[in-house]
């Protein structure tokens, strides 16, 4: 029998890799570098991304999903991204792929 518990949906805010102004956002790697500073290794010594953030391509767009259960579990981090994401003006997506600003 299958389990029928339901599960909520995922909310989750979207930063990408452009700034406000439409400009590619340098490094490029950065969606990369912030992954890794969440990220632990596990017991196979792989590396393990951080089930928060996630790197995505949205539209040929380099992203940064962040699941805002973030907030809870890490408030510090969730404000450190948001600082990021607004002092380098980056555009930042609800759940519904609208653009927001950037949640405090």
């Amino acid at each position: 029998m299958q389990n029928q518990a339901t599960t909520a949906p995922k909310r989750e805010i979207i930063i990408q890799s452009n700034t406000r102004a439409g400009k590619p956002f340098r490094p490029s790697d950065w969606v990369d570098r912030m992954c890794s500073t969440y990220a632990t290794f596990g017991e196979d010594r792989k590396l393990r991304y951080s089930p928060y953030l996630k790197p995505k391509v949205m539209d040929g767009i380099r992203c940064l999903a962040v699941d805002l259960k973030l907030k809870d579990v890490n408030p510090e981090g969730f404000e450190q991204l948001m600082y990021f994401a607004d002092e380098n003006q980056l555009n930042v997506l609800d759940d519904a792929g609208n653009s927001i600003e950037v949640p405090h």
